[in-house]
């Protein structure tokens, strides 16, 4: 198992070094940063002073490795547009983005799953057919569209729904939190409806094929040979097995629904970080780019390494390949 962990540790830190210096890249060919905070109006002798200052005439090595250094610890400088620290901007940001992706992700696992098996098992009932219908439409339609089709159906024809913001939210400590407010609540239904439909369609697919294929395997028929019940072959045997490739998906579609939120924060005006991104782009502010860049980067690899050390406890053929590779 140590040899396991130590590879995939590895393979992480590698991945975070080629975003850090991609991220890097950006401070230092896309636009002087010097010229981004002083404006035109600067002197010659001033912007060279803040570059000494800012160490931007340093060898591109020893740049770097300031940049890696000061991102492991949250330091990403300060914003162009706002002139704050990037990384308070971040921390005041963040627990809306998380809390639309946690309800996102329980609403897509959770109700994926359960289609997917429903489907799966009832491969030609009507109910079937028809969640199969519904769920192209999660597939087909682009995020934005769907977005705007809940407000003007759920804001504006039945005004039950708010098209946009947060709601009241209530502080603990640096923490800001919707889910105890009524109004918190309300707000958070469209966005993460809207967020979690086509990870939601993507797990239906994905489960009922896995059902449908492990239920004509061999061990299915020789269980059913034994005697064993259907609702235990169904629901214990073959679902066990089913959802393994589902821990991956949900997973991926974590990071995914973070890296992603940024269109439907857009058109909710979510007060998130994928919010925070688009006005970055919009007004060049490389630091939040960067810093976005980089969280966006770590949420993907240590997701992707807890997988991958759930796979160990949970798939055999994996605790085994290691076993035999160490041995």
């Amino acid at each position: 198992m140590t040899n396991y962990f130590l590879k995939r540790l590895l393979q992480s830190v590698l991945v975070m070094l080629i975003v850090a210096f991609v991220s890097f890249s950006l401070f230092n060919f896309v636009g002087d940063p010097v010229h981004n905070m002083v404006g035109q109006e600067a002197s010659v002798e001033k912007r060279e002073e803040i570059r000494e200052k800012l160490g931007l005439n340093d060898p591109i090595y020893t740049q770097f490795f300031r940049f890696v250094s000061n991102a492991s610890k949250g330091e990403f400088g300060l914003s162009y547009q706002l002139r704050r620290p990037v990384s308070d901007l971040i921390t005041e940001r963040l627990p809306a983005t998380l809390e639309l992706v946690f309800v996102s992700s329980i609403i897509a696992i959770f109700v994926g799953v359960f289609f997917g098996v429903y489907t799966g098992i009832n491969r030609e009932g009507f109910a079937s057919n028809f969640i199969l219908i519904i769920s192209l439409f999660g597939v087909s339609l682009p995020t934005f569209v769907i977005g705007i089709l809940f407000i003007y159906l759920f804001s504006v024809i039945l005004g039950i729904l708010p098209s946009f913001g947060r709601g009241e939210v209530i502080h603990i400590g640096f923490w800001s939190t919707g889910f105890l407010t009524f109004s918190g609540l309300k707000a958070l239904i469209l966005p993460s409806v809207t967020l979690s439909l086509f990870q939601m369609t993507y797990i239906i697919r994905l489960v009922r094929a896995e059902m449908m294929e492990i239920l004509q395997t061999d061990y299915i028929k020789f269980a059913r040979a034994r005697g064993i019940s259907e609702k235990s072959i169904k629901y214990k045997h073959a679902l066990k097995n089913g959802l393994i490739p589902v821990i991956t998906i949900a997973g991926i579609n974590i990071g995914t629904l973070i890296a992603f939120s940024i269109i439907t924060e857009t058109v909710f005006q979510w007060p998130g970080m994928g919010f925070l991104f688009i006005q970055a782009v919009q007004f060049v502010d490389i630091p939040i780019m960067s810093a976005y860049l980089v969280f966006i980067a770590f949420v993907f690899v240590m997701i992707n390494f807890i997988v991958d050390i759930l796979y160990y406890f949970i798939d055999p053929r994996i605790r085994v390949k290691g076993d035999v590779a160490s041995g």
